[in-house]
């Protein structure tokens, strides 16, 4: 790949904007310099004019299961890659593929596949590896896992899925009060595997010992966990105050309400992580769609299974951006970097992707700078999508 001048208008180099500036990308696909745009400097190079648009970093999704028809659970190349190219398309450069409870046989191929496809690389947004959500969960808060394939937590078999994975396992979500929770979660984190608390009826002390024990985070804020009761704080309470918490969010106005989210964003602040948990009708119309071992209904973009139960959501990432924007009144760069940078930060690989910094890599999104549209998607410096 040759060396690219990109021209943007705005450019959001770290946290904060600039006008007029020239990014340069090196042929490795890394961002080289940021400067202001001065045409002398550059009348002998190849400058690439955006117009009318605003550069960011690329959006992170760390936490989704499917779209455009397509599942994790599929178990194959071409459902990672088509998921991989419509999220390219509304803006996001990375993505982490997430399983559910299911038979073991089931989540085995899912896992070995995600192995495979996260080596050979996928079309649009980068597969970033795996995150296995489910089965080591608990009943009360099940949400859509079907509680006849829970398992005990044990080490042999943390490590024989790690190895199926071929070691692209990033992320573990588990309910911390399953027997050997604190040894599975030292074993994870002594492997670079991040661990998210969910799906779990514990108590604050239970999760407090957990992210003591060098947990992450809690999974999908306010869903599938015991809740905030002043008496008794909860895995709400523990995950949005221990400082070494992150907290996703599904900001879509249907699993938690707007004034939930400003209340978890004033106690945890750039820890709050905006996920989308979407499942193979994202992109799709209205109809019947399976998630995992469930059928369940998409009315009006909401998903929930026959029991009437929300089961993952039709979210697109940059919306729930969008929304943080307007809900909480925050400045748009930085409900952004809540979807881009605070990923980043939980997966440890802030020093490559999240936000646009000279020797990062140049995962980034050009919008629109009338309506916000995603007008161009690259991932490691190579256009993925043009609209």
């Amino acid at each position: 790949m040759d060396k690219q001048y990109f021209l943007a208008k705005r450019v959001l180099v770290d946290q904060s904007w600039r006008d007029q500036q020239i990014l340069t990308v090196d042929e490795n696909g890394y961002i080289e310099a940021i400067d202001r745009y001065e045409q002398h400097k550059y009348d002998d190079k190849k400058v690439i004019d955006l117009g009318e648009t605003i550069l960011l970093p690329g959006l992170i999704d760390s936490h989704v299961h499917g779209a455009m028809g397509h599942d994790v659970m599929d178990a194959t190349h071409h459902a990672l890659d088509s998921m991989s190219t419509f999220f390219a398309q509304n803006g996001v450069t990375g993505f982490l593929a997430t399983t559910v409870t299911a038979p073991p046989v089931k989540i085995e191929a899912a896992l070995k596949q995600i192995g495979l496809s996260t080596q050979s690389g996928v079309s649009g947004a980068e597969l970033l590896g795996g995150y296995l959500e489910g089965p080591y969960f608990t009943e009360k808060n099940r949400g859509a896992h079907p509680t006849e394939w829970f398992r005990d937590l044990t080490v042999a078999e943390l490590k024989s899925w790690q190895a199926l994975a071929g070691d692209t396992l990033r992320k573990v979500a588990l309910a911390p009060e399953k027997s050997n929770a604190l040894e599975i979660i030292k074993h994870l984190k002594s492997c670079d595997i991040k661990v998210m608390l969910g799906h779990t009826d514990a108590d604050f002390d239970t999760v407090n010992r957990a992210l003591d024990a060098g947990a992450d985070g809690i999974v999908h804020c306010y869903n599938g966990m015991r809740g905030l009761h002043h008496r008794d704080p909860g895995v709400v309470g523990a995950g949005l105050c221990h400082p070494n918490s992150y907290v996703e969010m599904i900001a879509d106005g249907h699993h938690v309400h707007p004034t939930a989210i400003d209340v978890a964003y004033r106690c945890c602040g750039e820890r709050l992580t905006l996920i989308t948990d979407a499942m193979q009708a994202a992109g799709m119309p209205d109809g019947q769609y399976q998630l995992g071992e469930y059928q369940v209904n998409v009315v009006e973009g909401v998903v929930r299974t026959d029991a009437g139960g929300l089961a993952g959501s039709t979210l697109i990432l940059k919306n729930a951006v969008f929304n943080l924007s307007n809900w909480l009144n925050m400045p748009l760069e930085k409900a952004w970097l809540r979807a881009s940078l605070t990923p980043a930060k939980s997966l440890g690989i802030e020093h490559e992707l999240g936000s646009l910094v000279v020797g990062k890599k140049a995962s980034m999104v050009a919008l629109s700078i009338t309506d916000h549209q995603v007008e161009q998607t690259w991932v490691n410096g190579v256009s993925v999508y043009s609209r």
